[in-house]
Formats: structure tokens, C-alpha cells, sequence
């Protein structure tokens, strides 16, 4: 039987600490769905307001709104967290970029989703440099792998 050592680069640290954002990012993502929810009375365990009272109340609105942005970062961040930790085996310093990129495009989308006006969740670019360090990751995730099994 043999044993396998890992070694991880040093900068390895880099995305971690990126991975490690992303838990302030959902903190401060549900706080903002608490107090949005609250403003619009809507209670659990409704997931969003219905359509009829996000129509007539601006509050439910915003609320699902704000739900929505925090539930689109909760459908992609495993592949976002998984995508960082493979890629930084081999490329840390680039999967720390990305999937740093990826937490600051978060956030301006979070801010602007959460006004209330869904086309404000792309201000400055956010989608696209979310979807950039999505995409990014992806690849450098599947280069990594292609690496280490040519070593094999």
C-alpha cells in the first residue's frame, strides 16, 4: 500500500482566505434578507412575498428582491468554493483573483439587487465580472486537474 504526501504552496493562504470572504459575504447577505423581510411583515416560513403583495407593496418588493440575490450567490457558491480550492492547488495566486473578483461582484450585485430595481443588480459591471471569475474558475479548476493527472 502506498501513502500519497499533499503539499500545498504556500500561497495556497490566498485562496482560502478568498473562500473565507464568501462567509462574510452570506452573513451580511442574510442580514440584509432579515431587515428586508421585517420591512415587508413577511413571515416564515414563506420563502418571498407573493406576486400579488410584491405588486402593491414596494417593501415585499425590495424583500424579494434582496431574497433573490441572496439565494442566486447560495445556487452558485459551491461551484465558486470547490472551483477556488482545486484551481489554488495549482494556480493559487489566479484562483485567489477570481474568486476574489467573484465576492466583490457579489457584493455591488447584492447592493444593487437589493434597491428594489432588479436592473440595478448589474451596476458597474457586476454580472460580468461575476460571471468572469464564475467562468474562470471553471477553467483553471478543469487546467488543474488535467495537470495533476498528466503527473500521475
Amino acid at each position: 500500500m502506498s501513502s500519497t504526501l499533499i503539499v500545498l504552496p504556500k500561497e495556497f493562504a490566498y485562496p482560502v482566505a478568498t473562500a473565507v470572504s464568501s462567509f462574510y459575504l452570506l452573513l451580511w447577505q442574510t442580514i440584509k434578507v432579515s431587515r428586508a423581510r421585517k420591512a415587508a411583515k413577511v413571515d416564515y416560513p414563506q420563502v418571498y412575498a407573493d406576486k400579488a403583495e410584491a405588486a402593491v407593496n414596494k417593501a415585499a418588493f425590495t424583500f424579494n428582491c434582496t431574497q433573490r440575490a441572496h439565494q442566486n450567490t447560495l445556487e452558485v457558491l459551491p461551484v465558486v468554493l470547490t472551483g477556488t480550492l482545486i484551481s489554488g492547488l495549482k494556480y493559487p495566486i489566479a484562483a485567489a483573483a477570481l474568486s476574489g473578483a467573484w465576492v466583490l461582484a457579489r457584493v455591488v450585485y447584492t447592493i444593487g439587487y437589493s434597491t428594489g430595481d432588479p436592473k440595478k443588480r448589474n451596476m458597474f459591471g457586476a454580472g460580468a465580472v461575476g460571471g468572469l471569475g464564475l467562468i474562470g474558475l471553471i477553467g483553471l479548476s478543469t487546467a488543474s486537474v488535467v495537470s495533476l493527472l498528466k503527473a500521475l
